[in-house]
């Protein structure tokens, strides 16, 4: 099996989209679409011709251009279901545990909800990639605008199930402001050291922090290490559960 081809391209202040081309079957799909204007000209930079377009939850800035995009191509809308903010245009609804067949290789769908009730993460078991929308960033995670620190937690803990060398792309460039809270209340993580001087080296040169690695965030990412001694310890949370030690760290992000 031919490996698709991945391109990340940006739109928005701080989104990113992403490509997946079929070389065998000349399939292309793209994550989400808040911006058909920068979607098409990635199209056209590529030479390739949509045929897929899969969205992770109902919010604008992921989904603005899903209609414009698919009257330009005819590409199949696979989405969730969500019929208090209905997305225009899906004419496949897809659910936790579901799967289809894009270019002779299954996705596997990954509900997540926590920062909405809809986040749908689409998983390619056979190219070890995994597209986690809002859910999932670079040391980082969503805010809980929908859903409650449980519920966020366990959702987390699917993603952190799966195979470390999967390769995460997240849908914003936050990795910087991440990276700083991080530090904040993992401070005696070597790893974690490591990876923001990396990560800012990255940003300086104009480089994207995306895609990661799921091995990466298990080391970095302050939201899926709840149960680390050296963070409870510094929260004074030794004895707490690890869905409200969770909870103490996404407080302080948001108030960072």
């Amino acid at each position: 099996m031919t490996p698709l081809t991945r391109v990340l391209y940006p739109y928005g202040d701080d989104n990113y989209g992403v490509l997946l081309h079929c070389p065998d079957t000349l399939q292309t799909a793209c994550v989400d679409c808040g911006d058909a204007y920068a979607t098409q000209q990635a199209l056209q930079d590529n030479g390739w011709s949509l045929t897929h377009i899969w969205v992770t939850h109902h919010h604008s800035d992921h989904t603005a251009g899903v209609f414009e995009l698919k009257q330009a191509t005819q590409a199949t809308v696979i989405g969730p279901n969500r019929s208090e903010t209905p997305i225009s245009g899906v004419d496949q609804v897809i659910g936790d545990g579901d799967t289809f067949d894009f270019a002779g290789r299954g996705v596997q769908l990954i509900h997540t909800p926590g920062h909405t009730l809809d986040m749908m993460n689409f998983y390619l078991p056979a190219d070890s990639v995994l597209f986690s929308g809002d859910t999932l960033f670079t040391m980082g995670c969503g805010r809980l605008f929908e859903g409650d620190a449980p519920t966020m937690w366990k959702s987390l803990l699917k993603l952190s199930a799966l195979p470390k060398d999967t390769i995460v792309y997240g849908s914003h460039e936050y990795t910087l402001a991440n990276a700083a809270f991080a530090v904040t209340v993992d401070p005696n993580n070597e790893a974690l050291k490591n990876q923001c001087e990396h990560v800012k080296k990255l940003r300086d040169a104009g480089e994207p922090t995306v895609p990661t690695t799921l091995a990466m965030e298990l080391q970095t990412n302050p939201f899926l290490r709840a149960d680390d001694p050296g963070i409870r310890s510094h929260l004074n949370m030794v004895d707490a559960s690890d869905a409200d030690v969770f909870a103490e760290i996404r407080r302080r992000k948001d108030a960072f």
